[in-house]
């Protein structure tokens, strides 16, 4: 329902606050066949050995593949590698690479992702502090970034200036 009150009440900063962690690899598994159930041959060989993943991303299929890649802990990365090995050979995948000179930084709040300009204001706040992005995931409450691990507090420093934290 849309009242008066509601029509002219000013859209408020939904940014609650900047999150980063820089505990984190990537894993990019390459030309894994685009067919019903393996991903979840990739995601269940690591959750039955106690991996938890985020910032999943799956390209679009192009020529019957897509690569995959994830983010898992940094400590788990050897583990995980190993846990896939067999896996990627049964899917007849191509490999798996990974890099480990990552970080996360997300912007945490409500709705981000039903409201216009926040993933906006977030890519320019980065970009004008010369920040390159990896990677992108979005949820209902946070926009989470991997970048470069070296300019993980240069990126929060802009986050925080961009949606004006410094002033809550």
């Amino acid at each position: 329902m849309i009242t008066r009150e509601d029509q002219n009440m000013e859209v408020k900063n939904s940014v609650r606050g900047i999150a980063h962690d820089t505990d984190v690899a990537k894993i990019t598994v390459t030309s894994v066949p685009d067919q019903p159930g393996i991903a979840y041959k990739i995601f269940h060989a690591l959750a039955k050995n106690g991996i938890s993943v985020d910032v999943i991303v799956q390209n679009i299929s192009l020529e019957g593949v897509v690569d995959l890649s994830f983010t898992v802990n940094l400590s788990d990365l050897a583990r995980a590698q190993a846990v896939l090995a067999p896996v990627i050979k049964e899917i007849g995948a191509r490999n798996i690479t990974s890099s480990s000179n990552l970080a996360k930084v997300s912007i945490v709040g409500t709705a981000i992702s039903s409201r216009p300009g926040y993933a906006d204001k977030m890519f320019g706040a980065l970009a004008d502090a010369g920040i390159n992005i990896a990677s992108i995931t979005t949820s209902e409450i946070r926009i989470t970034c991997l970048i470069d691990k070296a300019n993980v507090q240069k990126a929060v420093q802009a986050l925080h200036a961009a949606f004006e934290l410094e002033k809550a």
